[in-house]
């Protein structure tokens, strides 16, 4: 009975005790969304020598392996069968949907007008985390949220002349996938390690993502560049499978709503970075929409949901 004991008991105070440490869970987050940051930089440079549907499947084959390398060397047991739905909303959402609607997005949208979806996605992750858990962040909370989403959305709009297109629709559609995913994501973080659910969404998704790598590989064209390979391995290994893995801890040790915020400041830091990789022009309002959202984010960390 004494053995029975400890061992239900050290669970508790392991998770617990991730959870008391909410700096390092955001640090995590934060961690993650830079990866994040780098995406469409990464994809942009991804798609100078692959088409989109073979630079989606090939990137999530290769995060699959490593992920599934993973978990067999270190002999980690498969999830509970009532964790499999959330794993595949999670694939859905995280490995096929987000990717691929923002590649095609990408085809005809600049990295910038891009950035409009990572600026609504805070917003509608906490209100897709209401609806699925049930949390209630404060008043401050949504205040604080609502104000940072419109800087943002101000911001990218205007900079992309408020045309609606069809990579519009691509990216609004990539909006509502990716809030399931992070929220249910995020919800299995809590059960589970981060990096266990993003792996096994990732092995879940094989079936689908092999076959296809194989019939875009052969319709599509295939011009290796250093440019294209450094995105392609970017988005594999960097946001599809790192990022993501401290991203969902981040999630797990300080609550979906409040980590989700934290992705305000992406947009701003996709700018940096395309001025940086691909020579776009940074608008000269960055600085000031930077300001707005970096005090949003202190407001939302310390508000009480």
């Amino acid at each position: 009975m004494r053995a029975q004991s400890s061992a239900t008991t050290a669970p508790r105070i392991a998770v617990a005790t991730d959870r008391d440490r909410p700096g390092l869970g955001i640090l995590q987050a934060a961690l993650g969304v830079i990866a994040f940051s780098l995406t469409f930089p990464a994809t942009a440079w991804g798609l100078e020598g692959f088409g989109p549907w073979s630079l989606v499947a090939v990137r999530s084959v290769l995060a699959a392996v490593i992920a599934g390398g993973c978990l067999l060397g270190l002999r980690v047991t498969l999830p509970a069968r009532r964790h499999w739905p959330g794993l595949a909303v999670v694939g859905a959402g995280v490995v096929l949907g987000f990717p691929l609607l923002t590649t095609l997005a990408l085809q005809t949208s600049t990295t910038a007008h891009a950035a409009v979806v990572v600026g609504l996605l805070p917003l509608t992750t906490a209100l897709c985390s209401a609806l699925r858990m049930g949390t209630r962040p404060s008043r401050t909370f949504w205040t604080a949220a609502l104000a940072g989403a419109a800087a943002v959305l101000a911001f990218t709009v205007q900079q992309s002349g408020g045309a609606l297109s069809t990579a519009d629709l691509y990216l609004f559609a990539a909006l509502l996938v990716c809030a399931a995913g992070y929220t249910e994501g995020g919800r299995l973080a809590r059960v589970m390690p981060g990096w266990h659910v993003i792996g096994w969404a990732l092995v879940l998704c094989l079936p689908l993502t092999v076959p296809m790598a194989t019939l875009a590989l052969a319709q599509e064209p295939v011009r290796l560049t250093a440019h294209s390979v450094t995105g392609l391995l970017w988005v594999a290994v960097g946001s599809q499978f790192v990022g993501l893995v401290v991203w969902y801890r981040g999630m797990a040790a300080i609550g979906i709503p409040k980590a989700s915020q934290l992705q305000l400041a992406q947009p701003l830091l996709t700018l940096v970075w395309s001025v940086l990789l691909l020579g776009e022009h940074l608008p000269v309002a960055a600085p000031l929409t930077a300001a707005a959202v970096l005090v949003c984010i202190a407001v939302t960390q310390r508000a009480r949901g």
